[in-house]
């Protein structure tokens, strides 16, 4: 029978201690071995890339620091040869019905040797196959969503965290997504990043997004622009346009952030 690998994800040692034990346990019936063990899923991730050897399955914990489960799922669809995922979990039914509807495997904390088993066994049996899951969709419905968008450079995926993206600009079939330190850019779209972030980020242009916290401030736009106006940032000299519709919610914005004591009305139409 061949021998299964695995990555052990969970943050808490003793839940990793007895993942391995119970592997121990089954071992006559359903051999595996583990490469590596990881507490989140941003280490997880760096190990997937710098490993010699990758796993056949990830055992992963739903929430853990940094970056849980399903997010880290939602990253590893994007590499070329993605190892299956079981999550481990201790959420209520809810949140395990989600999982079931979705066809994901899960094992529900503590975790039992038969069930173990079983889980394995249906990876052996689909190895190879292509899975179509909506991880990001199951992300939502268990709580949480992305806190990283993943940037394939250099044949390397990157991660850029949420909080440090300054605005999201459509370019041909990417999105550029700036922060204080360079641009990325991401196979996204804007309306996909306006609907799953509608309280992180607003819609300034139909091309064009603004994190709600980076907006210093309006600059009026001349009789000659295109724009009606201007939205400004502190830590970068750049300029986003805001349209005509948008101009009230970027101008409440300034208001609402106190950063911008008197942002100017409307430009006129005259």
């Amino acid at each position: 029978m061949q021998t299964l690998t695995l990555l052990i994800i969970d943050d808490e040692d003793l839940a990793r201690l007895r993942l391995r034990e119970l592997l121990g346990d089954i071992a006559s019936v359903c051999p595996t071995r583990v490469l590596g063990e990881a507490g989140d899923g941003l280490t997880a991730l760096d190990w997937l890339q710098s490993a010699a050897e990758l796993p056949d399955v990830l055992l992963a914990d739903i929430h853990m620091p940094r970056m849980g489960g399903l997010e880290l799922a939602t990253h590893l669809e994007r590499l070329p040869k993605p190892p299956a995922v079981i999550f481990t979990t201790a959420y209520d039914n809810h949140a395990v019905q989600a999982f079931e509807l979705n066809a994901v495997d899960y094992l529900l904390k503590p975790v039992r040797a038969q069930r173990l088993l079983v889980a394995l066994e249906r990876v052996r049996q689909h190895q190879g196959e292509a899975r179509s899951l909506s991880l990001a969709s199951l992300q939502q419905q268990v709580g949480g969503g992305r806190s990283y968008l993943p940037c394939h450079e250099r044949g390397r995926l990157l991660l850029v965290p949420l909080l440090e993206v300054l605005y999201f600009k459509a370019d041909l079939k990417y999105v550029i997504a700036r922060t204080p330190e360079r641009e990325y850019v991401l196979n996204e779209t804007i309306a996909g990043l306006e609907a799953e972030f509608p309280e992180s980020f607003l819609r300034l242009h139909r091309a064009t997004l603004i994190a709600r916290h980076a907006l210093a401030g309006l600059e009026r736009a001349r009789e000659d622009d295109d724009a009606y106006g201007y939205a400004l940032f502190r830590q970068i000299p750049d300029k986003l346009p805001i349209s005509r519709r948008q101009w009230p919610a970027a101008r409440a914005l300034a208001f609402a952030s106190g950063d911008a004591a008197n942002p100017p009305a409307a430009p006129s139409e005259e």
